[in-house]
């Protein structure tokens, strides 16, 4: 065996494993092993042979030097934003693809500068601890420092990008989880992991906003595993949402008293956020009375049904541009060539592709690529944070843009 095999690293195999979704049983029949050789490869206790290390890499698909890597840093544990109880390997699958995107934002940071992360601080040590008024305050702190103003935002995913959230957002074909948070102390910043599945911009925006809830309030309190504390943790992860998103002096004086269905949807464009979401934040804001909010949900189920509301194909679906326009920066100034960043980086090109936004067959034909970023080489009266005999780049932060 080789010494390449041989330092083979087991939590590198049970890390593709999750990302993969695959047991140790599928594996060990797709490589052609019994599943007793598998366990063992995942304890340390044996490596492959040559032949067979090359076709459990194929199989897993990542670069075969990236199973002898050692494993980085991992996430703080995951806070997720789940519409039903979901599997313990889904949610595994997702911690690992989230814990891939660490690991590609940290290979890409040796060339780059990221925006630097800007987050309210709260100190919460436990949900009980959290009022309405504490939610409110932060949201309306977060709107501040990342000069929002008042109104409705634009594009939530380049503000939070801005402020230095790093946000993947891909489909993952799970659908009772649609989003997870968590901390990179490698990156010193917060990583967001959304599902594309819906294809709801709305939903979608709602779900950031969410994430970026748990972010604030619940950053050093303990992942919830109890049903009741899991609740409330999410309850004030989606009041935090309805306060970003529709802050109660604006948002308030737009809505007509009695609210109406067809009001609300009117405000729906304006403010990119679902008639449920105006609902439930005038409902917060004891603008609509429980009775009314029951008598309001109904019309709408009446209506429209409970999954959609009319215009939800008229808001464009924020994309991630932060790792994008790295790759893009990288690529077109020739520091890192497309033919060997999936080398560079350890896992496939389609991987690679779907964690940072890219697009399809991205590394397989040539494109034009827009400089999104100024070199820091190329900025000689600006400090170099690192250097490397490539060169090296800064991703700046983004401006606004209105669609």
């Amino acid at each position: 065996m080789t010494k390449g095999i041989n330092d083979i690293q087991p939590a590198r195999l049970e890390q593709a494993l999750a990302a993969r979704n695959l047991t140790k049983g599928q594996l060990a029949s797709l490589v052609g092993v019994a599943a007793s050789t598998v366990t063992k490869w995942c304890k340390g206790d044996q490596a492959p042979e040559a032949e067979t290390f090359e076709r459990l890499a194929s199989v897993l698909n990542v670069q075969p030097e990236w199973l002898t890597r050692n494993v980085l840093q991992p996430i703080s544990a995951p806070l997720y934003r789940s519409n039903a109880s979901a599997l313990k390997t889904a949610r595994a699958k997702l911690e690992a693809r989230t814990e891939w995107a660490q690991e590609v934002a940290v290979l890409l940071e040796d060339y780059v500068d990221y925006p630097k992360a800007k987050l309210p601080e709260r100190s919460f040590q436990d949900p009980e601890q959290i009022s309405m008024a504490d939610i409110e305050a932060a949201a309306e702190e977060c709107r501040t420092l990342w000069q929002l103003g008042r109104g409705p935002i634009q594009n939530l995913t380049l503000a939070a990008e801005g402020a230095g959230i790093l946000i993947v957002r891909e489909e993952t074909e799970i659908s009772a989880i649609e989003g997870l948070s968590s901390w990179s102390e490698l990156l010193g910043r917060p990583i967001v992991f959304l599902s594309a599945d819906k294809a709801n911009a709305f939903r979608s925006r709602f779900d950031l906003a969410h994430e970026i809830g748990h972010l604030i309030l619940h950053k050093h309190i303990p992942r919830a595993d109890e049903r009741d504390r899991y609740n409330q943790m999410e309850k004030q992860a989606h009041q935090f949402a309805g306060a970003l998103l529709l802050p109660a002096e604006v948002f308030s004086g737009e809505v007509r008293i009695p609210p109406n269905l067809d009001n609300l949807l009117i405000l729906k464009q304006r403010w990119g956020a679902s008639v449920a979401a105006m609902m439930m934040r005038l409902h917060a804001l004891s603008l609509l009375s429980d009775e009314e909010k029951l008598i309001l949900f109904k019309r709408r189920s009446a209506r429209w049904g409970s999954k959609a509301e009319p215009g939800d194909d008229k808001w464009e679906i924020e994309t991630p541009r932060l790792l994008r326009r790295t790759v893009e920066l990288l690529v077109g100034e020739g520091i890192l060539p497309a033919e060997g960043m999936s080398r560079h980086l350890g896992i496939s090109p389609r991987d690679v592709e779907k964690l940072c936004g890219l697009r399809e067959n991205y590394f397989n034909a040539s494109a034009d690529v827009v400089e999104l970023a100024t070199l820091r080489a190329a900025r000689a009266e600006m400090p170099v944070v690192r250097k490397t005999d490539a060169g090296t780049g800064e991703v700046l932060p983004f401006s606004f843009s209105r669609k």
